[in-house]
């Protein structure tokens, strides 16, 4: 009876070591992926928002990506990573298929989760040229040698085997949530709200695990550090806005009230503005065809 107990515990244990272990989807150094075009990945990294969180802090330049950005969360504070090509601190000795690792299956080059307060969860739709693209502008930019501070979250979140259950249960690699129709300038926009801007992980609500809850995505949520409430962007939230409406507020800030959006959605315009107006528009042309959705309680 004993050693049926054991092994009937050796069985769960194994499988779920197997079933939460890092699954990288390329090999590293994969030779079917190379640097592509800087130009092309400077807008991808435009549209990424990659300098609103991996900017060094106080300081101007948004091409210091030295991280150190603490994100507050209920689990505790994260620190951004530095993904300048500084090769210690940084980025440098990355190939390739180790960004795309990490952007597509949230894992690291030493075979390890990353946090979803990385949002993988998104980007995991992106294109491998855009990858690609992304890997050569970051490579333009100056090395920052400066090694952001560690994570100081809750001892239980430091095991992060766990990653792998939260995967289990939210992460779909490879898929973006976007719905396209058949509409080149919709389906663009798909891709740029959905997967490279990312903008349901700030305006939904999440559950007790830190994930989207699906019937709040895009209508609103309490900020990560729990200091405000990101918008419903909905049609019930931004209804009578029109395409050309949101596409201004793209590029300068400026909202059809004669107002200007604050908080961190200023730091998202200084992103969008660097866009061609091509594809502020087709963000807007998306985001007026979401479903419409109620604003959750805060």
């Amino acid at each position: 009876m004993f050693s049926t107990a054991v092994a009937a515990v050796l069985l769960v244990f194994s499988s779920t070591w197997l079933l939460t272990r890092p699954h990288p989807r390329f090999a590293a150094g994969d030779p079917t992926l190379t640097p592509g075009d800087a130009g092309r990945g400077r807008l991808v990294f435009a549209a990424g928002g990659c300098a609103s969180c991996h900017a060094s802090p106080g300081q101007p330049d948004r091409f210091r990506l030295g991280g150190d950005l603490a994100l507050a969360s209920p689990y505790g504070t994260f620190r951004v990573p530095n993904i300048s090509p500084d090769p210690q601190a940084g980025i440098g000795s990355w190939s390739v298929a180790d960004l795309a690792n990490a952007l597509i299956s949230g894992v690291s080059p030493s075979g390890q989760h990353y946090y979803p307060a990385f949002p993988y969860a998104s980007y995991t739709g992106m294109t491998l040229d855009d990858i690609s693209d992304l890997y050569a502008f970051l490579h333009t930019l100056s090395p920052v040698p400066e090694h952001p501070q560690p994570h100081d979250i809750s001892p239980l979140f430091r095991i992060r085997r766990f990653v792998g259950f939260w995967k289990l249960l939210f992460f779909h690699e490879g898929r973006s949530e976007g719905t396209e129709n058949g509409d080149s300038v919709h389906d663009r926009g798909a891709y740029l709200v959905e997967t490279l801007g990312h903008c349901a992980e700030c305006h939904s609500s999440r559950n007790i695990f830190g994930a989207v809850k699906p019937k709040t995505r895009f209508a609103g949520g309490v900020s990560s550090e729990n200091v405000g409430f990101n918008p419903n962007i909905t049609p019930t939230g931004i209804g009578s806005w029109s395409e050309q409406d949101l596409a201004e507020m793209l590029r300068s800030g400026r909202t059809p009230d004669h107002g200007y959006v604050g908080w961190s959605m200023a730091d998202v315009v200084e992103n969008t503005a660097e866009l061609p107006e091509a594809d502020r528009m087709a963000i807007a042309r998306y985001l007026k065809s979401l479903p419409p959705r109620p604003t959750p309680y805060p």
